[in-house]
């Protein structure tokens, strides 16, 4: 793709990468088959295609961000299954998360929309105050049938993503899990030490997670470590566009986890999120221009695997235990797309007794994408109901996936079990069988 930026723009790193990124761009539409929200509406402005065109113009014309503009980024899931796709390397994700940067510091949204897009920067990277608001919004559930529906919305309003975040409330919250700070010692002799990232929602909504990796780690001769003064690893509000934000959780995550390591050595920081995971292992990018932060932030890239990647790497024995139980794996798009981490989890599970079956159109978004599902509620449930649909086609008896975020919006929408994939991996080598919700 022809770009036009002059030089003063260019002197900006920032323009300066996105001007290769667009570069590469050889406008092949491929991407288009694999994007969710083209595959939905059909609107070549709802590919990644018509995006960069329309991220193009906003940055080489430095022109304030329009509402067309604004509508179409937001509705950009940042899947990346484009990515995955494109034959050029188009390193989208860089691309729409600059346009986005762009979008929160120069265009004014609606005042209902500030402030729930304030409220939610807020409370999610909070695990206290997230915990607070699931048990006001569980109290308040019952009014979530007084709301709108979404699907009557040619666009989400305030009510419509009010009657979202009133469905998604758990009807229950389980106990907290251990604090940070909180070492659990390797059984028998030590192999590896490694910090595992607590998280923000999922250590609310589901500790049990967290416990079944560290159960399983500490099986096989791992020492885990929850770090002291952890923070949010800045994905909610990275991909809400607050880059300060983000970059402020980013830095001081960086200084405590490093800290750890000089203390008490690390191989590795483990993560069971992999969304967080895929900002995690972006740290490096997002601090480039940091002389302080850039080295460390590095590091901590090169340190950070996703559990799965690891478990892989310990060569587990394999386990003696045949379950035949019916397993439909869900690749969240953080994991396939954002790690390429594809095979592992399903080698895992098949390893150890379990009957892995794939999902039709494994390569689309299941609609929760971070915050996406609260803010585009109508196009979240519609991705929902069709991937729930394509897992009813191969009738398992229990789905996993590597992510929280997928975890809860798969849940709304079947009574099947939806489970970690750590968790299936724990039960077969000697934990307890995970509660199959």
């Amino acid at each position: 793709m022809k770009t036009e930026f002059s030089k003063a723009q260019l002197a900006d790193p920032d323009i300066a990468e996105a001007n290769k990124i667009l570069r590469k761009c050889v406008h092949c539409g491929f991407c288009t088959a694999t994007c969710p929200t083209y595959v939905l509406l059909g609107d070549e402005l709802d590919s990644p295609r018509g995006r960069i065109y329309l991220i193009k113009e906003m940055l080489e014309k430095d022109q304030k961000p329009t509402q067309e503009v604004v509508k179409h980024i937001d509705r950009c899931l940042s899947c990346l299954a484009c990515m995955t796709t494109c034959p050029s390397g188009v390193n989208y994700m860089h691309l729409v998360d600059q346009a986005r940067v762009k979008i929160e510091k120069e265009y004014t949204r609606p005042l209902p929309e500030r402030l729930l897009r304030d409220v939610l920067a807020f409370v999610l990277p909070r695990p206290a105050l997230f915990r607070a608001s699931m048990i006001m919004a569980r109290l308040a559930r019952p009014l979530a049938a007084l709301l709108p529906s979404t699907r009557t919305q040619a666009s989400p309003n305030l009510l419509s993503r009010v009657k979202a975040m009133l469905t998604m409330a758990p009807t229950q919250l389980p106990p907290a899990g251990p604090a940070g700070g909180s070492v659990f010692a390797a059984i028998g002799p030590r192999r590896a030490r490694v910090a595992l990232l607590q998280g923000c929602a999922q250590q609310v909504l589901a500790p049990r997670i967290n416990d079944a990796a560290i159960r399983l780690l500490t099986r096989h001769g791992v020492e885990v470590v929850l770090v002291r003064n952890e923070q949010c690893c800045g994905a909610l509000t990275h991909h809400l566009g607050r880059d300060g934000d983000a970059l402020a959780r980013a830095k001081a995550n960086i200084s405590v986890w490093l800290g750890e390591a000089e203390r008490g050595g690390l191989d590795a920081i483990l993560v069971t999120a992999s969304g967080c995971g895929t900002v995690i292992k972006d740290y490096g990018y997002m601090l480039r221009e940091d002389a302080e932060f850039a080295a460390p932030a590095a590091k901590v890239s090169s340190l950070a695997k996703d559990i799965s990647e690891y478990v892989s790497a310990l060569e587990l024995p394999i386990s003696d235990k045949q379950s035949n139980l019916v397993v439909a794996y869900h690749s969240a798009c953080s994991l396939q797309h954002g790690q390429k981490i594809t095979q592992a989890p399903k080698e895992l599970l098949s390893k150890n007794g379990f009957v892995v079956k794939d999902i039709p159109e494994s390569h689309l978004c299941c609609g929760s994408a971070g915050t996406y599902n609260l803010l585009q509620p109508d196009i979240a449930s519609r991705l929902r109901d069709r991937k729930v649909a394509n897992i009813a086609s191969i009738k398992p008896d229990v789905i996993a996936a590597g992510n929280i975020g997928c975890m809860v919006q798969i849940a709304g929408g079947t009574d099947v079990p939806v489970v970690h994939t750590i968790e299936l991996l724990d039960w077969a080598t000697g934990g307890p069988r995970p509660g199959l919700n």
